[in-house]
């Protein structure tokens, strides 16, 4: 039975992914039909990556994530964390850009360092499959946004590392609640964007509130990055590449405020990085 539903699933990949299947869905509805009253341009395909439940029996995506991509306008797919090459590129050849989310720990041997005792949950699977996945994007040229744990792993994947808890690690952050208790949708402290930077662009402020739920952050920023955002106590919360495309990491949760309907100037980042990958799938067809 898992054979079999490998085998299904790779199918259907690498069909959607073909010349012909790509070609189909990108003509406008009046081509496929004969209607000229209506047209219907193909929408970017976006992959959102999963995570394993505790159980390890499920895989899991937060709604919040889905929500923010088909109201910005793209089609949310959901990618399982497998790392086979096979699948992975099947994957690729499939979507037009990959939005990396929240969630465990990175195991800190990957970027150079011993386990500390703050050291939170940490899935082997998951830190395999990401940083894979990552990397094989960004070689395409494929436009990628990381959220929370998601900017970590583009920092991680890039050779940057990371403070493993701020608390332990860092001065000051006891000053600004990075764990909140509010609201996912509330904003909580602020964070402060560099005027030359593409987020202050898209974002069009150098001052927000965000919301904040995590213990680790950018430590050493990966080479070709920049941080492009922090928090009054130093805390990164926003990296991006530094030689063009769209590959951008923020540390706060933006799909929290679009899916309760508080969406600007949040709603910018999703639609901005929706266009990124319309372009690139439209190049590649």
């Amino acid at each position: 039975m898992k054979r079999l539903l490998r085998a299904f699933l790779l199918f259907v990949i690498v069909f959607t992914s073909s010349p012909v299947c790509r070609a189909a869905f990108s003509q406008p509805l009046s081509v496929m039909t004969g209607r000229h009253d209506t047209i219907l341009a193909r929408k970017p395909l976006i992959g959102i990556s999963s995570y394993l439940s505790d159980s390890g029996n499920i895989i899991e995506v937060p709604k919040s994530y889905i929500i923010s991509v088909k109201r910005a306008g793209g089609i949310p797919v959901i990618l399982p964390p497998i790392a086979d090459e096979d699948i992975l590129e099947a994957f690729l050849n499939s979507v037009d850009g990959i939005i990396m989310v929240g969630g465990e720990d990175i195991d800190p041997l990957i970027y150079g360092e011993q386990p500390i005792p703050q050291i939170g949950k940490i899935v082997p699977q998951r830190d395999e499959f990401d940083l894979k996945l990552i990397r094989k994007a960004a070689e395409r040229g494929m436009p990628v946004l990381g959220i929370c744990r998601g900017e970590q792993a583009i920092n991680v994947a890039f050779g940057g590392s990371l403070y493993q808890d701020i608390y332990a690690q860092m001065k000051g952050t006891a000053h600004v609640e990075h764990s909140q208790k509010a609201p996912g949708w509330y904003g909580t402290h602020s964070v402060y964007i560099k005027r030359n930077s593409l987020l202050y662009k898209i974002l069009k402020s150098d001052t927000l509130t965000v919301n904040s739920f995590h213990h680790q952050a950018v430590k050493a920023v990966a080479p070709g990055f920049a941080v492009t955002a922090d928090a009054p106590d130093g805390v990164v919360e926003a990296i991006e590449k530094k030689d063009g495309g769209f590959i951008i990491g923020v540390q706060f949760h933006p799909e929290k405020f679009v899916e309760k309907g508080k969406g600007m100037p949040f709603m910018n980042l999703f639609e901005y990085f929706i266009r990124a990958a319309g372009r690139y799938g439209s190049g590649r067809l």
